[in-house]
């Protein structure tokens, strides 16, 4: 017994591994909130892992990554071909309430090349890499285990997390939830962005000039596709997934998901040089999903997507183990930046933004008025004075960290003002 005990690995063991720094969580705080999502998705790992090494009773690892901030182990998903643990529903239960915590975390564990597991897990990474992940099993008992939660609670009171094959679910689950009108908190660590790798080449020139080739043959494509002056029911499906914002936590140093940041820095440089509209056609295309399409495949790509909160792992990885580790991402010492990136309805919030800076003294960017009013209506005779006011006066205001910043700001005023 002891022997077995002592052969559980470190990075399993919550009191050698885990974030005990989280003794009292601030639910208002994003780092505290990534630290708790993060080690939620690693009690799903161990939950297999035990099951995998019949680890029971005080022998069992898993219990710890939950308890330790008052969740519950609500419910397991098994997987029905290899009968593994591939998610958990976990509910929140606090003597001290707060409103800022979800209800439920349902989450999502990555591949796991173990035998029992590795086969299983090896298919679901090429039906990903395919596009066909949506056909899986699997996903389609996340989809249910989902809805049900979301009859429970509201979609409201429900996060959604992953790392890794673990990500790609709530990343297609979050889509598919958000049009039909349950826009939920999400969380996807180190998630896939099937792609060749641009991000890895280091000549900018070079890289930007495959970027901007790529972008004018998918835009090209769509237009082909949907005829030039017809709107099609993919835009409309794009477009109503800009509400949407999942946080992504990447790594540059991951080539399995480090494409994101590629993604999302080209489409601000589409919009300095000028190609807005080149780029808001491209985006929704990868060279992948034109393929599929072609031969009468589902030409939406999983991976892409309108908006999201990108999170960039700054720390230097010494190789791609941890880069693409589920460990960093509750890292004390962890070192990172943070952007938000938003698709048509950003002009919206920019510009809200600015006007309160001329209608209410606001001195600190908790003060925001945000989310905006449905009602908000932009006066076109305002907008050149909301460019100046935040250029000028504002510079910028990080949203994730309440910040000042001249960068974010700068490039939120060119994409505003190309997208009006």
């Amino acid at each position: 017994m002891a022997k077995q005990e002592a052969a559980v690995p470190e990075r399993e063991i919550f009191s050698l591994s885990g974030p005990l720094y989280l003794t009292a969580v601030d639910w208002k705080n994003p780092h505290h909130r990534r630290a708790v999502a993060a080690s939620l998705v690693r009690g799903v790992y161990i939950l297999e892992r035990d099951h995998q090494e019949n680890r029971l009773g005080h022998q069992a690892q898993a219990s710890p990554w939950w308890n330790f901030f008052h969740f519950q182990l609500s419910h397991m998903l098994i997987d029905d071909v290899d009968y593994s643990v591939f998610g958990a529903i976990y509910e929140y239960h606090s003597f001290a309430f707060d409103c800022n915590a979800p209800k439920f975390v349902i989450a999502f564990r990555g591949t796991i090349k173990k035998p029992h597991t590795k086969s299983r897990d090896l298919k679901l990474d090429l039906q990903c890499i395919s596009n066909r992940l949506h056909q899986s099993s699997r996903f389609q008992l996340s989809m249910q285990a989902i809805q049900n939660v979301i009859s429970l609670v509201g979609a409201a009171n429900i996060w959604l997390a992953g790392h890794s094959l673990g990500s790609a679910i709530p990343l297609l689950a979050g889509k598919n939830m958000t049009k039909m009108g349950y826009p939920m908190e999400t969380y996807l660590f180190n998630p896939p962005f099937p792609s060749a790798p641009i991000e890895r080449i280091n000549n900018e020139k070079v890289k930007h000039g495959i970027r901007v080739a790529s972008s004018v043959v998918k835009a090209g494509f769509a237009v082909a596709k949907q005829g030039q002056n017809q709107r099609s029911q993919k835009d409309d499906s794009f477009y109503a997934l800009s509400e949407w914002v999942p946080g992504l936590f990447v790594n540059p140093a991951d080539h399995i998901c480090s494409e994101y940041i590629g993604y999302f820095e080209h489409r601000k440089k589409m919009e300095k040089i000028g190609g807005s509209k080149i780029e808001r056609l491209a985006t929704q295309y990868s060279i992948g999903s034109m393929i599929s399409g072609v031969f009468g495949g589902d030409s939406e790509a999983l991976h892409l997507l309108p908006s999201a909160n990108l999170t960039i792992n700054l720390s230097h990885c010494p190789d791609f183990k941890r880069a693409h580790g589920i460990h960093q991402w509750w890292d004390p010492n962890f070192l990172g930046q943070s952007e938000l990136h938003l698709f048509r309805i950003y002009t919206f919030i920019f510009v809200t933004i600015a006007a309160s800076f001329k209608f209410e003294s606001v001195s600190s960017p908790r003060l925001l008025p945000l989310p905006f009013p449905s009602d908000f209506k932009i006066q076109q005779p305002l907008l050149p004075w909301c460019m100046v006011v935040v250029r000028e006066e504002a510079q910028g205001i990080n949203l994730d960290s309440g910040k000042t910043e001249e960068k974010v700001v700068d490039s939120a005023v060119v994409t505003g003002h190309r997208a009006l």
